[in-house]
């Protein structure tokens, strides 16, 4: 694990090469269990301190560190440290962007501030662990450079990125991106705050990670890499889940579901929630309180292929006419704040008390010695339960996951938005049915604004007005380097080039008058797979808002027909025509307003026609006239 004759094996850049040949001692991990091992500290203690002296302060106590029975936990002392900061990235080089650039907003160079990030390495021990960006069968060659005394970030990389040994790397490694963690500047040079500085050349995209949250860099930072490389190469990382669902008859249907954070990427993976007795609540009437429930025999088997980074790398597809992807992580960082007592996820729960291997938990109660137990969180310092508790578990832990090295063709590809409850009396946006099928060129559109929606519980940014606001091009515009047009194009000519892949569009929490919470992403998952994800245009009338393109007639599952008013709400009494165009208007009034600002002279000409057709408030024939749907 010390043997410096590793050292070689790495190509670097000359300014790192010089700093760590000069730092106090160098670890390259051999096995995981050494890398867990080094989170404890050099006593292998059952409560480590992660700190740091830092000039004028003194010592800082940045997060502690607790040996569990079940694995590390991790929590920071500040509040404020225990989620991503989403004013954080800055971009170090000159390359083109549109977000904030170093130079600008602390008035200097960055070379300065890598200059001294790299002179403190040379005063610590560093851990220099190789992964591959994407993940362990597509991945890039990449390399974390971390102080010793850190190792629990180290191990939420190794963790998500998978564990790459020092003896499985060759001579003359050369990073393809590299991160590096300097905790004590987020005291001395920015006032306590995370910051993450991205500098990116040709051929490396390095990631400056001044703190220790892992969000931001190591799971985050990891996307950003990914979307700077598909710029460069012509291709997109998704932010997205998918599965395979198999229904009953032991058909397959692969989904992929997109959207704005709170837009049930998350319950895509989930099955479908039934009461007490077994029925299935489809909504419930806000102005009359009448619940409307189906009984379903058999639901569909769930074999998770992704969460959250979807990989769907050009050399992935095969002139099929379907999008072709792979999971881009080998462990999942997943959220437990909806797991708030024993019972609640019980997979999870049971991977977590009894896992294989030690797994890493964030923002948790741990005490030495005992198991941490998912849904017990770590107090703030307000006195209420962290909102953000993390578990890191490696994908081949997950019950009937579709294994990493099997990418695979996307037959159904969803967007889901969250809506607000709508009716004539007090309108507002949530009109849109139980699900849309739209031509890709609407299918773009929605993904160049990104509606975050109504009451998103991971944003805490729900303004006056109809709080609408856009997440961003492909919903992973936080985590871009680049230019909004870029990523804009690049999305437009993979759909494009998929056109056998079915695009829908699915609301959650509200249809018109009725609160459904993510009752349609589940009865549609289950209707489009009992089809083979394919549906007859007979079956379909065009939506009343030519953004929702087409609307089901019908709807049957299990012999039972859904209520008409969950696919048309302009039916619903409480609602009608009245109440739905006025809806219509302010969404389509903010999906204007934020398409204007990808008009300029780098969007592909196709793009400009699509949303000159939004701006003008086209019919939905010149849409398909543009994009054909693939529907008999």
């Amino acid at each position: 694990m010390f043997i410096d004759s590793f050292f070689n094996r790495f190509v670097l850049p000359e300014d790192l090469k010089e700093s760590l040949g000069n730092s106090s001692w160098r670890c390259y991990p051999e096995t995981k269990e050494q890398l867990l091992e080094l989170c404890y500290g050099p006593t292998h203690s059952s409560r480590y301190d992660v700190s740091y002296s830092i000039p004028g302060i003194g010592i800082v106590k940045e997060a502690e560190v607790v040996r569990c029975k079940n694995g590390p936990v991790v929590n920071f002392m500040e509040d404020y440290m225990r989620r991503r900061d989403p004013d954080c990235m800055r971009i170090g080089d000159d390359l083109p962007t549109d977000k904030p650039r170093f130079k600008d907003v602390y008035g200097y160079e960055f070379s300065k501030l890598r200059a001294e990030t790299m002179q403190w390495f040379e005063t610590q021990g560093v851990i220099m662990l190789p992964f591959h960006a994407g993940g362990k069968y597509y991945g890039y060659d990449a390399l974390m450079i971390c102080p010793a005394n850190a190792a629990f970030f180290a191990l939420s990389l190794a963790n998500m990125q998978g564990f790459v040994s020092i003896h499985d790397v060759p001579r003359g490694y050369t990073p393809r991106a590299i991160i590096y963690v300097a905790p004590p500047f987020r005291m001395t040079h920015f006032a306590g705050k995370q910051v993450v500085v991205h500098q990116r050349s040709e051929n490396l995209h390095e990631v400056f990670a001044y703190n220790l949250y892992p969000g931001p860099s190591a799971k985050k930072g990891v996307f950003s890499m990914l979307l700077d490389i598909g710029e460069n190469e012509g291709w997109v990382t998704n932010h997205a889940s998918a599965a395979i669902l198999e229904t009953p008859y032991e058909n397959e249907v692969v989904f992929m579901h997109e959207g704005a954070s709170g837009g049930g990427k998350s319950e895509m993976l989930e099955e479908i929630h039934k009461e007490e007795d077994g029925k299935i609540l489809l909504g419930t009437h806000l102005v009359s309180g009448e619940d409307y429930f189906l009984t379903m025999r058999e639901t569909c088997k769930i074999h998770p292929i992704a969460d959250d980074m979807i990989m769907s790398h050009k050399s992935f597809q095969n002139g099929s006419g379907h999008l072709v992807i792979a999971d881009a992580e080998d462990g999942w960082f997943l959220r437990m704040d909806g797991d708030n007592y024993y019972g609640n996820s019980p997979m999870y729960e049971r991977i977590s008390i009894h896992p294989p291997e030690p797994l890493e938990f964030f923002n948790m109660d741990g005490t030495p010695g005992a198991t941490c137990l998912i849904w017990e969180h770590v107090l703030e310092s307000t006195g209420k339960p962290c909102t953000n508790p993390r578990v890191i578990i490696p994908r081949d832990m997950i019950e009937n996951i579709v294994p990493g090295n099997q990418p695979v063709e996307v037959d159904v590809r969803s967007f889901g938005v969250r809506m607000p409850p709508s009716t004539v009396m007090e309108p507002n946006y949530g009109v849109m049915g139980m699900v849309q099928f739209v031509p890709t060129s609407i299918a773009w559109l929605w993904r160049l604004v990104s509606p975050r929606g109504f009451k998103n519980p991971s944003i805490a940014d729900s303004g006056a007005g109809s709080g609408l606001k856009a997440e961003g091009v492909g919903s992973y515009w936080p985590f871009c380097t680049g230019k909004k047009v870029t990523q804009a194009n690049l999305l437009l000519r993979q759909m494009l080039d998929t056109p056998n892949t079915l695009n829908i569009l699915i609301p959650n929490q509200h249809i018109g008058a009725y609160r459904v919470g993510f009752m349609g992403e589940w009865l549609t998952r289950e209707y489009l797979a009992r089809r083979n994800g394919t549906v007859r245009m007979k079956h379909l009338v065009k939506a009343r808002c030519p953004l929702f393109g087409y609307s089901l007639d019908e709807m049957k599952i299990d012999g039972q027909y859904v209520r008409r008013t969950f696919l048309r709400p302009e039916l619903q009494s409480k609602l009608g025509y009245e109440g739905y165009d006025a809806g219509v208007k302010i969404l389509t009034d903010f999906m204007k307003n934020q398409l204007m600002e990808f008009i300029t002279d780098e969007l592909d000409p196709i793009g400009r026609q699509i949303i000159n057709l939004c701006l003008h408030d086209a019919p939905l024939e010149e849409y398909l006239a543009i994009t054909p749907m693939n529907i008999k």
